[in-house]
């Protein structure tokens, strides 16, 4: 007996050790967080940057936005480029507009801007490696704290989150102040598509590979990426902070994919993710961010990812008619807000995990806890 728990006492400091190290590497890296705030103010800068390109998919760990940050380059490196930059940008420029620190070092501020400088890299006619597109980017960049806490003070009043709405409207004010034609910063042209007149029979001639492949795809269209390789990184990425983020993640995006398959959507437009990053991304909020994981809530998430992919069709029919297809990328922020909206009203406040109203409650490891008791790594921390 003597013989055994001396062997079991030899054996437990290796796996505390192994649990300690677990910890300060997953979750929301909370203890890295307090080294970081004695380090210098360009070390800080790094740690809030990666921390604001992960918070694109409402996750608080820089060694997850290093992760998205190489399949971002894996992607597209210009691409990469500009989404870095307005990350910097808009976090700088937040900084100068002493906007709450707590929610600068969460990344808070970044994530609009990684999303604008990615957006508008994507939607431009130039190509890769047009340096004066860096010029909009940065002062779009810089606007978007502005937005952001303009839209705040005004949301807030229902509880209603900002999100990602500050991207959507700085990108689409400058694709429409800009437009195909103009000399300088011209914008892709968006041919006008009429699906409700063409009959898909997407029953035949599936690739079953690529529709399993749609699955990762879908996560990485969070990005507007549509490589396989780089989608799976993201969802590496995801779990390496939280488990229950990277189960809700999948299921929101294979969710969508067969939403297409039965709404008989393109084949390439499955394949491509376009079904899957709208409703990754709300089964996410539902599942692993605003309430605490039960089974109620986790049917909640499938039911809204589900709902998203139907209305992400309805808008893309009715948009495609006046030949706006980029509008449709405002359906991520309408669709959770609305949901967010209307969720509180049929659950009991004990469900819920965070302040919708408060993007600030994305920083706190504790909150994690409550919202994914049963996956989230900052909970044990």
């Amino acid at each position: 007996m003597t013989r055994t728990m001396d062997h079991s006492s030899q054996h437990s400091p290796a796996g505390s050790n192994l649990s300690s190290a677990v910890r300060l590497f997953t979750g929301d890296m909370r203890l890295y967080g307090e080294w970081m705030k004695r380090q210098t103010a360009v070390l800080q800068l790094v740690d809030w940057v990666f921390r604001g390109v992960a918070q694109v998919m409402f996750v608080n760990n820089p060694l997850s936005g290093l992760l998205i940050t190489v399949g971002l380059f894996l992607q597209n490196p210009w691409w990469a480029l500009n989404g870095l930059l307005g990350t910097i940008t808009s976090t700088l420029s937040a900084v100068m507009l002493g906007q709450s620190r707590g929610a600068i070092s969460a990344g808070l501020y970044g994530y609009n801007g990684t999303l604008v400088g990615m957006l508008m890299a994507v939607f431009s006619a130039k190509g890769n490696w047009y340096w004066w597109l860096l010029l909009p980017n940065i002062f779009m960049s810089i606007l978007c704290p502005v937005v952001s806490s303009a839209l705040s003070s005004i949301t807030s009043k229902w509880d209603l989150p900002v999100f990602t709405l500050p991207f959507n409207i700085l990108v689409c004010l400058h694709m429409a102040a800009t437009g195909p034609s103009h000399p300088y910063f011209p914008e892709v042209v968006f041919q006008p598509k009429y699906p409700l007149s063409v009959h898909n029979n997407t029953t035949e001639g599936l690739n079953i590979d690529q529709l399993f492949l749609s699955v990762p795809v879908g996560v990485g269209q969070v990005y507007g990426c549509d490589n396989p390789w780089t989608g799976s990184l993201f969802l590496l990425a995801l779990l390496l902070c939280s488990p229950c983020v990277c189960l809700h993640a999948m299921l929101g995006s294979a969710a969508g994919m067969l939403s297409g398959l039965v709404l008989a959507a393109p084949p390439g437009d499955i394949y491509s993710g376009l079904w899957g990053y709208n409703s990754a991304l709300s089964c996410i909020a539902i599942g692993g961010m605003f309430y605490v994981l039960t089974w109620q809530t986790h049917l909640l998430a499938l039911t809204c990812a589900f709902f998203c992919a139907y209305m992400s069709s309805a808008i893309t029919n009715l948009f495609s008619i006046k030949s706006a297809d980029c509008l449709c990328q405002q359906s991520p922020t309408l669709k959770k807000i609305d949901t967010t909206a209307q969720l509180p009203k049929a659950f009991k406040k004990a469900t819920y995990a965070l302040q919708i109203g408060r993007d600030e409650g994305r920083s706190a490891g504790g909150e994690w806890k409550a919202a994914c008791p049963i996956g989230g790594w900052a909970g044990r921390q």
